[in-house]
């Protein structure tokens, strides 16, 4: 560890100010692969310029996509049209980036050549069964390694056909999968989720011209459209603004405004659960850009209970977790989480790890199967925890030290660049006192 990249956080302080963290990464991922495959030139203003993003962009490029940008947030896409995809000449590599590689498993199951996806360590020891085997079902031959995990050889030259898949665990990255393969297959694809997921892969869809039938937690496409060009204005991420709420929240004296900030329905649950343990939250100047929902959030410091989280509400915040855990871990009385066993299949196991940083800085956090049990009401003692690699893990705890009693040292925060560019930047213009250092 000797060489990772640290965050070293001084402990107390409040969060101020008017804030934009960066652009939402699920929608600048799909915005370069549906701007890739339509036919013409996609315009993307508010492009997530992190690691995660850009190797979806570098993927295409490799596929022979005329790609212009990233330059402060603007990307051009000379769109190929569905079946214009040339041959890679070497394996993709995906880095950190689940959602690349997922959703690209389900476009590239249909293409006439072959595909070898891969990504980093991480990566690499993540599921992929749960999109190899309903492509499968609809023709595809996606080999992986005997534990079900990447790097995925993808045979090309497969004509799929349309299928109706019930999901076993709701999951956005294998339903947006099943649509793009779907938009390939012969017939009509549906994909039906347990829970709702995030519908971003729908709305674009549909932006970019392609008719999308939804019906409650059914969803279906019919193959052999096209996709026409659009112009897609990216909202701030949520998930990145998480951590500024969250930091306001427990941070006596804090008051902060987030703007422009994407508040689609399926990704709300941090709102929600904040409300429900009693966070000052409020939203302005609600308005819709580019078919997603945005607004201005202020939070405020005040006190928090803990609650036990509504089920309902698990797969809307599946992402957030890292930094509810540490509101909970400040809240008075106990807050539970279950159904939420998707946590353990990560970046990291977001529930082990978190309670094991928790433990470290002095709360009381206790994992299980499927989610963790926190008794709060106490402030943290100072630490050094270990992220794991796992970049909402190592920014989660970066705000638990503003109610610290001594400094938070924050090991292997290399991949925060992931989703959110400029972190330590912007939190120190917050008023968070953090310096990033090697270690």
């Amino acid at each position: 560890m000797s060489e990772s990249l640290q965050f070293i956080i001084e402990p107390g302080g409040r969060l101020q100010g008017t804030l934009r963290v960066p652009g939402d990464k699920s929608i600048s991922h799909r915005s370069i692969m549906l701007g890739a495959l339509a036919e013409g030139v996609t315009e993307i203003t508010g492009f997530l310029e992190g690691a995660d993003s850009l190797a979806t962009l570098n993927a295409f490029r490799a596929m022979g996509v005329d790609i212009e940008g990233p330059e402060a947030g603007r990307v051009t896409v000379h769109g190929v049209g569905l079946h214009g995809l040339k041959a890679p000449g070497a394996p993709l590599d995906l880095g950190n980036s689940g959602t690349s590689m997922r959703l690209l498993a389900g476009l590239l199951a249909a293409q006439p050549f072959d595909t070898v996806l891969t990504g980093d360590e991480s990566l690499n020891r993540r599921p992929m069964r749960r999109v190899t085997e309903p492509l499968a079902l609809m023709g595809a031959q996606v080999d992986t390694s005997p534990d079900g995990t990447p790097p995925l050889h993808i045979h090309g030259g497969h004509r799929l056909h349309g299928i109706d898949y019930a999901m076993p665990v709701a999951s956005a990255q294998v339903k947006s999968c099943l649509l793009l393969a779907g938009l390939y297959a012969e017939g009509r694809t549906c994909v039906t989720e347990p829970a709702p997921t995030r519908d971003h892969t729908e709305r674009m869809l549909a932006g970019f011209g392609w008719p999308v039938a939804v019906a409650g937690r059914r969803v279906c496409v019919d193959g052999g459209g096209r996709l026409a060009a659009a112009r897609i204005e990216v909202p701030a991420d949520i998930s990145s603004a998480a951590f500024f709420m969250v930091g306001a929240a427990i941070a006596p004296g804090s008051r902060v405004t987030l703007t422009h900030v994407g508040i689609n329905p399926t990704r709300i649950g941090v709102i929600n659960i904040l409300r429900a343990m009693g966070a000052r939250l409020a939203l302005a100047n609600e308005r819709t850009v580019g078919g997603e929902p945005v607004a201005d959030i202020t939070v405020e410091a005040g006190p928090l209970h803990g609650i036990r989280i509504p089920a309902e509400q698990v797969p809307l915040a599946i992402d957030e977790f890292p930094v509810l855990f540490v509101a909970a871990a400040l809240a008075e009385g106990e807050t539970v989480l279950t159904g939420a066993r998707e946590l353990r299949v990560k970046e990291s196991d977001r529930i082990q790890v978190m309670a094991d940083g928790l433990r470290v800085l002095g709360a009381d956090a206790t994992p299980t199967e499927d989610g963790m049990v926190i008794r709060g009401g106490g402030g943290f003692t100072g630490g050094r925890v270990d992220s794991h690699g796992d970049h909402r893990i190592a920014m989660a705890f970066a705000m638990a030290a503003l109610r610290a009693a001594g400094p938070v040292t924050i090991d292997r925060c290399e991949n925060v660049d992931t989703s959110f560019p400029g972190f330590v930047a912007l939190a120190r213009e917050a008023g968070l006192d953090i310096r990033a250092g090697h270690g």
